[in-house]
C-alpha cells in the first residue's frame, strides 16, 4: 500500500503544481509583502518588544547607511555582557534569567536561578526509555519535539496559560533540553547504528554548557576552554529578535492560546528548517568540498579560485551560495560572528586545528570580496555566526546530527521570553490576511 500511495502522489504532483501556482506579477500588483518582507528584504512591522533589539543601520543625513551589526538582550549590548563575564565564568544561566525576567540578576538570585535549573534538568520516571529509546531516528530535532509533546502528559496543569505557570513551565524546558537532545542521538547511535550506549545523569550542580559536554562523552572529562567556548556559542544564539522564523511561530501559537508544550514544538517545527538553524550544516559541508578540492589552505589564489567556482555555481552543490557569508538583516558585520571569532581561535590553537582555522580566515577575507564583484552586492557581505559555529561544535566533537539540536537548546531561552511577553501584552490572535486570486467557476 505504501508503494501504492508514493505512486499516486507522483502522479498528483503535477496537478498540484498546475492549479496552486501563482503569478509573481500578482504579488506585485496587489503589494503583498511575500516572506512578510518589503521590496527592500526588510521585515515588515508585525509586533513590539522589549527582549532584543538587532542593529545593522543609522540614519545619516536623512540617508539609511548600514553599520556594524549590534545585537541587544533586554538594553545590553551582547558583547559587553559576555565581557563582563570574564574568562571563568560560564553566563548561560545568568543571561536567561535576564532574558526571562527582564532585568539583570544580583549575585543571589542568580544563584538561586542555577539551583532552579539544576533541579529541574531530570526527566519523569523511565521517559527515556519509554519515549526516547523507543523511535530513535537520526532527526534528533524531531525526536526532540516528539518529547516535548509526550512530557505534557505528565503536566498535570499542562493546559494552565497563566503567566507563572508557562515561566515554570519554561524553566523546567531550557533544564530539559539537553537531556532530550543528547539521550536521543544516543539512543540513534545505539540503534541504528550499532554502536555502545551510554546514558549520564546531569550534574545539577554544572552549567549546562558544562553538563551537555559531560553527557555527551563517555568519559564525561572536558576542559575549561571547551566548557567557556561552549557556553559562549550558547548565549550568542540565545535570541536574535521577535522576527526570526521560529520566534515568530511562538508568537503566533501563544496568540492562539495553546499551551506552553505545544507552542515550543512548533518553534522546533520552525527551528529546524535548513533555512533557518539547519544553516551551520550547509557551512560544514562546503567546508569538507572545499578541503578535497583545495590543496594549499594558505594559497589564497587557489582558495579564491575555488570560491570563485562556488559562486559560478561549477562547484560544490551548483546553488552559487558562499555558505555563511551575509545574513538577512546584517550587511557590515554580524556582532554574534565578531564576539565568537576570539573564542575560535582559542579552541583551534587548543586542539590543534591552526590550518583549518587559516583556510575558515582566509574565506572569510576573501568571499565577500567574490560575491560583490560576481553577484554585484555592494551593501556588505560579512561571516554570519553560522560560519564559525559548525567548526566549533567540530572541535568539541559535537556530532553533525545534533547542531540543530544545539541551536535548540540555546534558543528555548528567546522562545520562553517570547512567549511570557506575548502572554502579558497580547490579547489578539495573530491572523495575517491573505488575499484570493481564485477564479471562480
Amino acid at each position: 500500500m505504501r508503494n501504492k500511495i508514493i505512486e499516486y502522489a507522483n502522479q498528483k504532483e503535477e496537478i498540484c503544481r498546475k492549479n496552486d501556482n501563482i503569478s509573481p506579477r500578482l504579488y506585485e500588483e496587489y503589494g503583498v509583502n511575500r516572506g512578510l518582507r518589503d521590496e527592500n528584504g526588510n521585515g515588515v512591522l508585525t509586533g513590539l518588544t522589549n527582549i532584543s533589539k538587532i542593529v545593522s543601520s543609522r540614519v545619516i543625513d536623512g540617508k539609511k547607511m548600514p553599520c556594524d551589526g549590534e545585537l541587544w538582550y533586554r538594553g545590553y549590548r551582547v558583547e559587553k555582557l559576555i565581557d563582563d563575564l570574564g574568562e571563568d565564568h560560564l553566563g548561560f544561566e545568568r543571561i536567561a534569567y535576564l532574558l526571562l525576567m527582564g532585568e539583570m540578576p544580583d549575585q543571589k538570585q542568580e544563584q538561586e536561578f542555577q539551583e532552579y535549573i539544576g533541579k529541574c534538568r531530570t526527566l519523569p520516571t523511565n521517559f527515556t526509555r519509554d519515549v526516547i529509546m523507543k523511535a530513535p531516528t537520526e532527526d534528533i530535532m524531531n525526536s526532540m519535539t516528539r518529547s516535548i509533546l509526550t512530557l505534557a502528559s505528565y503536566d498535570k496543569k499542562a493546559k494552565d496559560t497563566s503567566v507563572s505557570n508557562a515561566l515554570r513551565q519554561c524553566i523546567q524546558l531550557i533544564s530539559e533540553f539537553p537531556l532530550l537532545a543528547v539521550y536521543g542521538y544516543n539512543a540513534y547511535v545505539h540503534y541504528e547504528k550499532g554502536k555502545s550506549m551510554f546514558i549520564h545523569r546531569p550534574d545539577p550542580k554544572l552549567s549546562t554548557a558544562e553538563n551537555l559536554l559531560m553527557l555527551m562523552r563517555p568519559d564525561q572529562k572536558y576542559t575549561r576552554t571547551e566548557a567557556k567556548v561552549l557556553d559562549t556559542a550558547l548565549i550568542l544564539h540565545m535570541e536574535h529578535g521577535g522576527g526570526n522564523n521560529s520566534t515568530f511561530t511562538t508568537r503566533v501559537v501563544t496568540s492562539s492560546g495553546s499551551d506552553t508544550y505545544s507552542t515550543m514544538a512548533a518553534a522546533m517545527s520552525s527551528l529546524k528548517g535548513p533555512k533557518h538553524g539547519g544553516a551551520n550544516i550547509k557551512v560544514m559541508e562546503m567546508m569538507a568540498d572545499i578541503r578535497k578540492h583545495v590543496r594549499d589552505f594558505e594559497d589564497k589564489d587557489e582558495v579564491a579560485s575555488y570560491l570563485t567556482k562556488i559562486v559560478d555555481k561549477e562547484a560544490f552543490d551548483q546553488k552559487g551560495l558562499i555558505y555563511g557569508m551575509g545574513h538577512a538583516i546584517y550587511s557590515l558585520s554580524d556582532p554574534r560572528e565578531r564576539v565568537f571569532k576570539k573564542y575560535v581561535e582559542e579552541l583551534a590553537v587548543e586542539k590543534g586545528r591552526e590550518k583549518d582555522l587559516h583556510l575558515y580566515q582566509n574565506i572569510e577575507e576573501l568571499a565577500p570580496q567574490i560575491i560583490a564583484q560576481k553577484r554585484r552586492i555592494f551593501k556588505g557581505v560579512s561571516p554570519n555566526v553560522d560560519f564559525y559555529s559548525g567548526f566549533v561544535y567540530d572541535m568539541l566533537g559535537i556530532p553533525t546530527e545534533l547542531y540543530t539540536a544545539m541551536f535548540a537548546v540555546a534558543r528555548i531561552v528567546g522562545w520562553s521570553a517570547h512567549r511570557i511577553e506575548e502572554l502579558i501584552c497580547a490579547d489578539k490572535i495573530i491572523r495575517p490576511a491573505y488575499m484570493s486570486v481564485m477564479e471562480e467557476k
